[in-house]
């Protein structure tokens, strides 16, 4: 079987391809298409655990989900997670490979090519139908070589390619002629026209630019989106810094944006949450007193703990026990939260050890091997609530701390012990990911945190909504006539 394939590029980040390719898997799937989401090369620090057992972008387990389908590896073959402005760590088929700066990442683009090529091949042979997502921006002239994300790959296996842009951000049209006039001819005559994103307003006020564009550029306009207020999809890498108006909160609750956090997105249900006044504090913000404090994820646990330092969030933590306030920590934040990191081999950068708060009584090692899993089990509060998750994290933790864990988990039929609640019940650490992610789960920790009986909310069923929501409102705006019109197969 040969698939049918369509790529979505787009002149920035956050241009929209992530919603665009969700919103086309989850039209597809509606159809009864056997259809995938790809992605040959993602850089992101919000990551999810596959089906088989490795590790890919948040945006592709997000189509998959729209596609009907669980997470796998060949969704995203490539995946780089920053840990410095300059070095990365290269994850291939779900498993770390290397850790590289950016000039030997571009001797290997190869072998990456070569994975993403693979991933393509199997789907291809598997799927009636495969969406793929580029990254950037095609035009970004210095990221051209060997390139394995836009239009490299796109050439490589003979794509045809959709152009999208953010109108929301002004300047649609130049980026929109400008990104064309980039390319060279052949990838110019790959592109079988644009989609216009975030579009608010009277829409018989844009026709003439509309006109315009498809007279300079002989390329059709296929749609023009419509701005969704309130969508709410997991975020490729971004984090929403800006604070929602809670009237109806009953719990304040912070969390820090260091430098190289990590799956922000544990933070969405809170985020979220109508009763729950919820905010990023960004550098350079006044930290303001909280019920509740989250430290997040993080690919490089040190350096953003040092930081956490510098910026004086030792002294606010410190201050916020005090007063009698809660802590949480999430995989990085947990490691932050003990006695000591160590990592005798380097993997985060500099071989070394440094201290950590010291308000668990536990150590954290990092290890070559990372620890790559989806689990289930209770939190070790009141009522052992159920709860969801999944592990991705090269440290180990031990220590007397543990004896008072702050999850049971299962994993094939074996009951074990994870995290750490200290003596006095103001913090607690964990290594799961996707913490707030279970209603029950979710009540129960704001209940710890002080809010008492709170309103339930279900993340999943709001994703799915929403995906839904995304869905209709994409499929009513392209034009399909024309669109299959340049792209066989496309229904």
């Amino acid at each position: 079987m040969t698939a049918h394939s369509l790529m979505v590029q787009g002149c920035t980040s956050d241009a929209g391809k992530t919603t665009l390719v969700a919103a086309l898997c989850r039209i597809f799937q509606r159809q009864g298409v056997r259809v995938a989401p790809f992605k040959p090369q993602n850089m992101a620090l919000n990551s999810a655990v596959t089906v088989d057992g490795g590790e890919i972008g948040r945006a592709q387990a997000l189509q998959a989900q729209a596609a009907g389908l669980a997470p796998h590896t060949d969704f995203n073959p490539v995946l780089l997670k920053p840990a410095t402005d300059t070095r990365a760590q290269v994850i291939i088929h779900g498993k770390v490979a290397a850790n590289l700066d950016a000039r030997d990442y571009l001797d290997y683009k190869p072998k990456a090519m070569t994975a993403a090529l693979a991933s393509w091949a199997r789907l291809t042979r598997d799927y009636e139908m495969v969406l793929v997502e580029g990254a950037g921006s095609p035009a970004e002239i210095n990221l051209r070589e060997r390139d394995v994300a836009n239009m490299g790959f796109a050439e490589a296996v003979d794509c045809p390619v959709l152009l999208i842009a953010d109108i929301d951000r002004g300047g649609v049209f130049a980026h929109l002629v400008g990104t064309l006039d980039l390319l060279s001819e052949s990838e110019q005559r790959r592109v079988v026209g644009f989609v216009i994103n975030r579009f608010r307003g009277d829409i018989g006020l844009l026709e003439s630019g509309l006109k315009w564009l498809e007279a300079r550029t002989g390329k059709p306009v296929l749609g023009v989106l419509p701005y969704l207020h309130g969508l709410f999809l997991d975020s490729e890498d971004s984090i929403n810094t800006r604070q929602a108006d809670k009237s109806a909160a009953r719990l304040n609750v912070i969390a820090p944006v260091y430098p190289r956090t990590s799956n922000h997105n544990d933070l969405d249900p809170l985020r979220l949450h109508p009763e729950v006044d919820f905010q990023w504090i960004a550098p350079g913000q006044q930290i303001p007193s909280a019920d509740l404090i989250v430290l997040p994820g993080s690919k490089s646990v040190r350096a953003d703990l040092e930081w956490l330092r510098e910026k004086g969030w030792a002294a606010a933590l410190q201050k916020h026990l005090r007063y009698g306030g809660k802590i949480i920590g999430l995989c990085g934040g947990y490691q932050m939260l003990g006695n000591w990191i160590h990592d005798p081999k380097g993997q985060e950068g500099s071989a070394g050890s440094t201290a950590g708060f010291g308000w668990l009584d536990c150590d954290t090692t990092l290890a070559a091997e990372k620890q790559l899993k989806n689990v289930s089990g209770y939190l070790c509060l009141e009522g052992q609530p159920e709860m969801q998750g999944y592990e991705i994290h090269q440290g180990v933790t031990s220590g007397a701390g543990l004896l008072r864990p702050a999850v049971q988990l299962t994993t094939g039929g074996v009951v074990h012990a994870d995290g750490a609640i200290s003596a006095d019940h103001q913090i607690l650490g964990t290594y799961c990911h996707g913490l707030f992610d279970h209603p029950a789960a979710l009540a129960a920790l704001l209940n710890w945190a002080g809010m008492g009986n709170s309103q339930t909310i279900d993340l999943a069923a709001r994703r799915e909504d929403d995906l839904n929501r995304l869905a209709d409102a994409v499929e009513a705006a392209l034009d399909w006539e024309r669109l299959r019109l340049r792209v066989s197969g496309v229904r």
